[in-house]
C-alpha cells in the first residue's frame, strides 16, 4: 500500500486530510496541476484537493462550479462509490468530468481541452 493511501487514514479532519494529500501528490495531479493552476484555464482559479462534504475534489473551480477528478486503476473496482460521490457533488451544484490517469499521462492538451469547454459551458 502506497505512503498516501495510510496518510488518509491517518488524518483526522477533512482539512487535514486534503492538506496531506496536496503535500503527497501523484506525478499524474502535479502534471494537472501545473496545467490548471493560476488561472491558465479561461481564468478560472483552480484548488486542489478541496474538501465539499464528506468528500475531498481532485481539482475544483469553485466559482464555475466545477470538479475534475483523476482516477487510477483502483477507481475500475471502485465504480459504485465513484457514482455516488459524482451525485453528491452533483447534488451541491458541481459539474464533475472524471478523467482516468493514462488520459492525462498520454493526452494532456485533449484533457485541458475537455475542462476549458466545461467551463465555457
Amino acid at each position: 500500500m502506497r505512503d498516501r493511501h495510510r496518510k488518509q487514514r491517518r488524518a483526522a479532519g477533512s482539512n487535514d486530510h486534503a492538506r496531506l494529500l496536496r503535500e503527497d501528490q501523484t506525478d499524474v495531479e502535479r502534471r494537472l496541476w501545473y496545467a490548471v493552476r493560476d488561472r491558465q484555464i479561461d481564468g478560472a482559479k483552480f484548488r486542489r484537493q478541496m474538501p465539499i462534504g464528506p468528500y475531498i475534489a481532485d481539482f475544483a473551480c469553485p466559482s464555475r462550479r466545477l470538479i475534475v477528478e483523476l482516477d487510477g486503476g483502483q477507481h475500475a473496482d471502485a465504480r459504485a462509490r465513484d457514482e455516488a460521490r459524482t451525485r453528491f457533488l452533483a447534488s451541491q451544484g458541481y459539474r464533475v468530468l472524471r478523467f482516468w490517469n493514462n488520459e492525462v499521462t498520454d493526452n494532456v492538451e485533449g484533457v485541458l481541452a475537455v475542462i476549458c469547454a466545461a467551463l465555457k459551458g
